[in-house]
This record gives C-alpha cells, sequence and structure tokens, in this order.
C-alpha cells in the first residue's frame, strides 16, 4: 500500500528538487514576471507554504508577506589608478558582511514601518537578482498581541529587531548558530571582535 503524502510535503520535495519538479516551468514564467514587476510587493498567499508555516506564518489578520527582490552577486570597487600591484588592488570582488537575505530584511522593514519582520524564506533568484519573501507582523493587531506564540513581538524590546540581526538571517550572519568553532571572528559582532584581538 502506498504511502499518502500531505500537501505540505509535496511542496517540499518539489522544491528540494526544483529543476525535476513540475513546477519548474511555472517557476520560470514567475522569474520573468517578478523580474519586470516591484521590487517589493506585498502578496495574497505565500509562494512557499511549507517554509511559510514552518517560519511561523498563520493565515489571519496582521500576518503579511512582502516579496523582495534584491541584486545578487559581489560589488565592485572602483579600479585603483595609481602604482600598486593588481593582487594589492583588491577591487575585483568585495563580500558584503551581511548577507543577502538579511539586506532584504531591512529594505522591507524600512518598505513597511509600522510592520515587524518576524522571518524570511528564499523563493528565487534569475541572472540578476534574487527574491525573497518576508513574513512581517503587525503590533498592533489584536490577533497578533493576543496570540500567545507571537505575542511577544509587540513587546517594545523587540521593535525594530531586523536592524540588531534578531531575525534567523541574522542569527546565522552573527555567527550564534553554531559553537565556537567556526565562527571565532564573529562574535558577539565582527566589529566588537577586532577590538577584543587588537
Amino acid at each position: 500500500m502506498s504511502e499518502v503524502q500531505s500537501t505540505y510535503s509535496v511542496v517540499r520535495d518539489s522544491w528540494k528538487s526544483l529543476k525535476r519538479s513540475e513546477i519548474y516551468k511555472l517557476h520560470k514564467e514567475r522569474m520573468i514576471e517578478w523580474r519586470n514587476g516591484p521590487s517589493f510587493e506585498r502578496v495574497e498567499h505565500p509562494t512557499r507554504i511549507d517554509r511559510a508555516r514552518s517560519l511561523g506564518f498563520k493565515s489571519k489578520k496582521g500576518f503579511v508577506i512582502v516579496r523582495a527582490r534584491v541584486r545578487r552577486g559581489g560589488s565592485h570597487r572602483p579600479k585603483i589608478m595609481g602604482g600598486r600591484r593588481p593582487r594589492r588592488m583588491a577591487y575585483t570582488k568585495i563580500t558584503p558582511k551581511k548577507s543577502i537575505q538579511r539586506i532584504a530584511e531591512e529594505r522591507t522593514a524600512g518598505k513597511f514601518p509600522n510592520m515587524e519582520v518576524f522571518n524570511s524564506y528564499y523563493v528565487g533568484e534569475d541572472g540578476l537578482y534574487k527574491y525573497y519573501e518576508v513574513i512581517l507582523l503587525d503590533r498592533t493587531a489584536p490577533e497578533v498581541y493576543k496570540d500567545s506564540k507571537v505575542s511577544w513581538v509587540a513587546e517594545p524590546q523587540n521593535k525594530g529587531r531586523v536592524y540588531r540581526g534578531l531575525t534567523s538571517a541574522g542569527y546565522k550572519g552573527r555567527g550564534l548558530r553554531t559553537n565556537r568553532s567556526g565562527s571565532d571572528k564573529s562574535r558577539p559582532s565582527i566589529r566588537s571582535n577586532g577590538r577584543l584581538r587588537r
């Protein structure tokens, strides 16, 4: 007797092997549509319902999904005009200290100042951009501050949490998901760690 899969597991398996799944053609069409659309767009339903629900999204008032578009790849500095070796110029590629996902969350928070960033997840990329869907919460909505699982977001000490690296992507970038090994130079932050090592 074959095992019956739930809707969430079917969606999750499709995203794990996207190029071999049935939704790949639809995904390519979405990339064209999203690229021609605005940088920040509020969507009615999450593209990846399994990922959104696992990160705390609920289909009720006070929860908002916004798709954010940010550039991909490393930054480039202008060429240094002077007597330096090309090896010492260091202008070909600059790796940012923040991840692209954190940048997407912060820009979304700036576009929706009355909302609080709860979490975010990846939904696609093309040759120029990466796309993330950001879960936002309305702190003043009764459905939020009366919900025991998410009411902590409405407390004043959690205001502007995305700018302080308190989201899941922020924790990862600050090296707080691993033990000491592998994140020696990022604790408690890159700046303060530099002061400690002087």
